[in-house]
């Protein structure tokens, strides 16, 4: 059997009953957070022209696009809905796998729903768990650095098979189904390079093709076969040294709902224990952002790859949430990051600037590494004194996760920047919703509060 045929297996056979309670806790969670975070996503910049570009797309009104009043073809909302997810560098992640597989496995499964005319939420939540399987199955599989932007490529596959559970796929039509994602997979990591705001379209870009993947599939055509393993499949092309066989194995035994992390800072992953140590050292030691004079990051060489780029002046958004210097500087001004630093006249801020480039990353002796970390950061201050932090883990992961109040308190900030506003009640009746979402009926009625009043 086939790795294709494999995940399908895995994908069709999982009940509600195989999951083990924290992985049905960890689905609720990451549903919560992902739809604040979502929704959050539609007051950035081109939102307005993309869902402009989106409405376009088709004039079936099926599916739910968060914190807006539109509704648009289940491929369409999938796309924007991920894009609204990832465009703030604020959802949640696997960090072994490297893959965001939230940003598209829980659009596609949405719109899917919506498109089927509602689930059960135990069903939702089991085509969550298996479509992160399958997404963070294939970024743990890779030996390597990106080659291509991973929670793009792997993410689509995942989506497919939450969508394609949603919508009652059989194995081998599922099977099919990846095989035309295969045929759409995208996602370069240019736009990670240069700081892009086509990073997140990449995302949306393959949550919308796996809903069509699921739609052509049943058409009978003969699909590619060795969709992951082939000659010319997802794994070589795609991540060139790889091993699949491991996660494959765990398949049913080990759910990977259970290690995704949340994000406590709007800003890339990478940057994350350097913006928790500067931030730690500055509480605990009562110095001012005027104080610093260098601030050094000593990390894996992946972190200077992904976020140790340098601060400038005219980029935007989604450029600085990849430079740490800028998050690491916004953080020590104002004791915390927010998504308001990475908007409007905050991005052109002269004194963030100047501080961020006294902060440098510095490659640790795990030079080879694809991890991020242990890390260590270091404040000096203009007076020759030095502070020094260090971690083994970073802040969210599952050894280390954001307790209750955090994961609340983030879901509410979250939902202040929505474009247009949700029903005054909305709030605390999605926590409320997403708290039972194993008893939910109908996930219909989840799609009507996420949308705006």
């Amino acid at each position: 059997m086939n790795a294709a045929a494999r995940f399908a297996t895995h994908v069709i056979a999982t009940r509600f009953e195989d999951l083990p309670p924290d992985a049905v806790l960890k689905a609720k969670t990451f549903v919560l957070d992902s739809l604040g975070v979502g929704i959050a996503g539609t007051s950035l910049g081109g939102g307005a022209g993309l869902l402009a570009v989106a409405s376009g797309w088709g004039a079936v009104e099926e599916a739910q696009v968060w914190g807006r009043t539109a509704r648009l073809p289940a491929p369409a909302a999938a796309f924007l809905n991920a894009w609204q997810m990832h465009n703030q560098e604020f959802d949640c992640l696997h960090d072994r796998a490297f893959v965001h597989a939230m940003a598209s496995v829980l659009p596609a499964a949405m719109a899917a729903a919506d498109r089927r005319g509602g689930v059960a939420g135990k069903e939702l939540i089991v085509a969550i768990a298996v479509g992160v399987d399958v997404a963070a199955s294939l970024g743990m599989a890779s030996r390597s650095g990106f080659r291509f932007f991973r929670p793009a490529t792997a993410g689509g596959f995942g989506a497919v098979a939450a969508a394609g559970r949603v919508l009652g796929l059989d194995e081998g039509t599922l099977a099919g189904a990846f095989a035309w994602q295969l045929a759409q997979a995208s996602g370069t990591m240019q736009a990670h390079l240069e700081g892009s705001p086509i990073i997140p379209a990449q995302v949306g870009f393959n949550a919308r093709s796996a809903l069509h993947a699921c739609e052509l599939a049943p058409l009978g055509f003969a699909p590619t076969r060795d969709v992951f393993e082939g000659e010319f499949g997802y794994l070589p092309l795609f991540e060139a040294d790889w091993e699949l066989e491991p996660a494959l194995d765990a398949l049913g035994r080990t759910f990977l709902i259970s290690g995704v992390s949340h994000k406590p800072y709007p800003a890339g992953r990478a940057a994350h224990a350097g913006i928790e140590g500067a931030a730690t050292l500055q509480r605990t030691h009562g110095f001012a952002a005027e104080d610093v004079e260098q601030v050094q990051v000593i990390a894996p060489r992946q972190v200077q790859r992904m976020v140790g780029r340098p601060v400038r002046p005219d980029a935007g958004s989604a450029y600085a949430r990849l430079c740490i210097g800028y998050a690491i500087a916004k953080v020590l001004q104002h004791g915390a990051l927010d998504l308001a630093h990475f908007r409007g006249k905050a991005l052109a801020d002269a004194s963030t600037h100047a501080l961020a480039e006294r902060v440098r990353v510095e490659v640790d002796g795990t030079a080879g590494s694809i991890a991020l970390a242990p890390q260590r950061v270091v404040v000096r201050l203009r007076n020759g004194v030095e502070h020094e932090w260090a971690c083994e883990t970073l802040p969210g992961c599952p050894m280390r996760p954001l307790d209750r109040e955090r994961h609340l308190a983030k879901f509410r900030r979250c939902l202040d920047f929505a474009a247009e506003p949700l029903a005054p009640e909305a709030p605390e009746r999605l926590i409320a919703m997403v708290d039972r979402l194993d008893e939910l009926s109908d996930t219909r009625e989840l799609s009507a509060l996420v949308a705006a009043w």
